[in-house]
């Protein structure tokens, strides 16, 4: 099974809001990447190929997605409503409970799909439905497009480099990167 991985744009956490978006990026490739596999599987089985895929999916999906959620959600997010403080943050505050309530919903699909993966993992093909695979993808790629037109702008626009900084920060930390030049 030929696997395209299209590197994203190198950022750093100095960077934090072009990281967000350069995950976004990172998010689509896996997503096409599952829909491949889905109809790979259809083709020609849970071969070699096919059982290591399966893992490296379910290897990003269950670390570096979740640290982007988290990333957003109690970093970005609350830096947003603290940039409005003392003004009217309603539209803020709409915008990122339902990016919020979007998580979990996207959440509780990949949960599906991460157990369809762990039995390929294991050798069954016939357990990745082909149309969960593209509702998943579907479903990401419109909450990043939220993301991209709406949110990091925003975020862009309101947030210093203070805030910034500390975002950045915190994204290193959850990550357990140790900042360059402190060893």
């Amino acid at each position: 099974m030929q696997i395209s991985h299209t590197p994203a744009m190198a950022t750093g956490f100095e960077v934090p809001l072009e990281m967000l978006a350069a995950c976004h990026g990172r998010i689509e490739s896996q997503c096409a990447t599952l829909i491949r596999l889905a109809e790979h599987l259809g083709r020609v089985g849970a071969d070699a190929d096919a059982r290591e895929v399966a893992a490296a999916i379910r290897r990003y999906f269950g670390t570096a997605a979740v640290h982007h959620h988290a990333d957003e959600e109690q970093d970005l997010f609350p830096a947003l409503l603290e940039s409005m403080a003392g003004s009217d943050a309603v539209c803020i505050r709409q915008l990122t409970e339902r990016l919020r309530a979007e998580h979990r919903h996207l959440e509780a699909m990949w949960a599906k799909v991460d157990a369809a993966l762990q039995a390929v993992e294991g050798g069954n093909a016939g357990v990745l439905d082909p149309a969960a695979a593209r509702e998943f993808s579907a479903a990401y790629a419109a909450h990043m497009a939220v993301e991209q037109t709406e949110l990091l702008p925003m975020a862009a626009h309101l947030l210093g480099d203070v805030a910034l900084d500390a975002i950045g920060r915190a994204m290193r930390e959850r990550r357990g990167v140790a900042l360059p030049g402190s060893d």
